[in-house]
């Protein structure tokens, strides 16, 4: 399960996605992420789905490689539908003495649990098609204005950076202290859920050591490269928009404004 991160993870293609400016990107992004909380009905939901299955067949990353990032959140996913549909007030439909359904509930778990997913399938795609390097050089002009204020931008989208991409090594660091364990007897699948909890405490300390060793192998390669931070830093490859990039912004905009006169108008 643990391989089935996708989050921070780059899928290496040629395709229209990928070559979007990562600035595009991480606004998009954000205005995706907006929108589905701005939508109240059936109808919107269809079209932010839409629009991801759109984005996801233009990125050229395979549908289920996409939706592998998905089964590290069923526990999540189960944990919020679940509160919703017994926690809600409204017309009770069905009931098991304590446990109380109501119609509100059932609606209001199928919307959080939609939002869950576009927002995990939303981010992944990002994250997919932008390489670190252009991820940290998007929030960094994407956060520019800050340095007014005297703000350490650079520093700041260097750290978002490596930490989004700390992700997936952590990840399969964690992998294989596992099947370390395993292999000397460790039982981590049977049991109950506070069981299995109390046999994950003794990957903690070897998967922490790990983390610091490859974070000072980082940084010891980052300083032997000279790097000092973003104070008089040049770029080989400058960012620059071009033509497809205002297309993406424009078609973002269009789709937020009709994600907000959703909820004026009475749809199912």
């Amino acid at each position: 399960m643990l391989r089935e991160v996708t989050l921070g993870q780059y899928y290496p293609v040629d395709s229209v996605i990928h070559r979007l400016d990562p600035r595009v990107k991480l606004l998009s992004t954000l205005l995706y992420m907006l929108s589905l909380f701005l939508v109240k009905s059936w109808s919107a939901y269809l079209l932010a789905v839409l629009l991801l299955a759109a984005l996801i067949r233009l990125s050229k990353v395979p549908f289920r490689f996409m939706t592998k990032g998905l089964r590290g959140m069923l526990f999540l996913l189960l944990l919020s539908v679940s509160f919703n549909l017994f926690l809600t007030p409204g017309e009770v439909i069905w009931h098991f003495y304590f446990l109380k359904l109501t119609r509100e509930g059932v609606r209001i778990a199928a919307m959080m649990a939609s939002r869950l997913i576009l927002l995990v399938l939303g981010s992944s795609l990002m994250t997919l098609t932008t390489t670190p390097n252009q991820l940290t050089d998007g929030l960094e002009k994407g956060l520019s204005i800050l340095k007014l204020l005297h703000v350490p931008v650079h520093e700041i989208a260097m750290m978002m950076s490596i930490a989004l991409r700390f992700i997936p090594i952590l990840v399969e660091e964690t992998d294989k202290i596992m099947k370390a364990q395993m292999a000397r007897g460790a039982d981590f699948e049977s049991g109950g859920m506070f069981q299995r909890a109390k046999a994950m405490v003794p990957i903690l300390v070897p998967l922490f050591v790990s983390a610091f060793r490859r974070a000072n192998e980082l940084a010891t390669a980052m300083e032997a490269r000279c790097y000092r931070g973003g104070e008089g830093r040049t770029k080989m490859k400058p960012l620059r928009y071009e033509k497809r990039d205002f297309l993406a912004y424009g078609f973002m905009l269009f789709y937020l404004l009709l994600c907000v006169g959703s909820r004026f108008l009475p749809l199912p």
